[in-house]
């Protein structure tokens, strides 16, 4: 059984997360005047106990699910439970997340702060050294073996769940799936590796096991998408677009099977491609 509001369901007129403006162009030569609806893309800030500590570029869409995921696929918080509470506050400059976070957590931030602002773009801006670009990961505990039919079936599910992206074509999609390529749960973001740290969220706070499933995205596989997903606990990351070398090398070490160009029945296995069968 599907829980509440896990997939949308796509809107005939008002689109949450987007926002509606007056254009003129030209369409087939013919110049024409209408209404577009165009995504939201706002600073939202993330305090922590009180503390200042990124300042991230997003939709305004799911933003408990933003907070809660990315403070786990950061390595903020080790567990959901460490999340007390999330306070929206909504201002002309944009929009502040005040999390409070337990004790432990805070000081393991502490320890390891940095600026991150602006990650949507190269996702690394504003680390500090080298030593913080990787995160110490564990290997996925659950090494599953997958058939490469229930990728294209998950795949050819996401243009009908992407309600932001039908109204405007300008965001990304994050997706958890089952073993048979249901889609479960998705969220849509401007910025990829927003999508993704809010699928994480909704996820966590929805007490879903996501070890049994995969996530898909409708973006490239980068090397911290590949750490988000290692770090939520899959053990297979589809990706509509192409991995880079890094992401493919910390895919392996990892323990994570790493799939690119999923387009249709089309897919490329980069890394533990033993677990993908291919036939039928």
């Amino acid at each position: 059984m599907n829980a509440p509001n896990e997939i949308a369901t796509p809107a005939d007129a008002f689109c949450e997360g987007a926002r509606e403006v007056r254009v003129r162009g030209l369409r087939g030569g013919q110049a024409f005047e209408a209404p577009d609806w165009v995504a939201e893309e706002v600073p939202v800030a993330l305090e922590f106990n009180g503390i200042s500590h990124a300042v991230m570029l997003a939709t305004p869409l799911d933003l408990e699910d933003f907070a809660l995921g990315f403070s786990l696929s950061e390595g903020i918080l080790d567990a959901a439970h460490e999340l007390y509470a999330v306070d929206e506050e909504v201002s002309p400059e944009g929009v502040t997340l005040q999390l409070q976070v337990a004790s432990s957590a805070f000081m393991r931030l502490k320890e390891r702060r940095r600026s991150m602002t602006g990650r949507t773009g190269c996702g690394l801006c504003g680390t500090e050294s080298l030593a913080h670009v990787r995160q110490d990961l564990a290997p996925v505990s659950a090494r599953a073996s997958w058939n490469a039919k229930a990728v294209s079936h998950a795949m050819a599910q996401f243009r009908a769940h992407q309600t932001l992206q039908q109204s405007t074509g300008a965001v990304h999609a994050a997706a958890w799936c089952t073993r048979e390529g249901e889609l479960r749960w998705l969220r849509e973001d401007v910025g990829r590796h927003n999508a993704l740290d809010k699928l994480i969220g909704a996820l966590a706070r929805n007490d879903v096991d996501a070890s049994q499933g995969f996530i898909a995205v409708t973006s490239r596989a980068s090397f911290e998408m590949v750490q988000k997903a290692a770090k939520a606990g899959v053990s297979l990351l589809a990706a509509v677009s192409a991995p880079t070398a890094f992401a493919i090398e910390t895919a392996r070490c990892a323990g994570l099977t790493l799939v690119g160009f999923a387009r249709q029945q089309d897919l490329v296995v980069y890394s533990h491609a033993d677990r993908i069968s291919l036939g039928n």
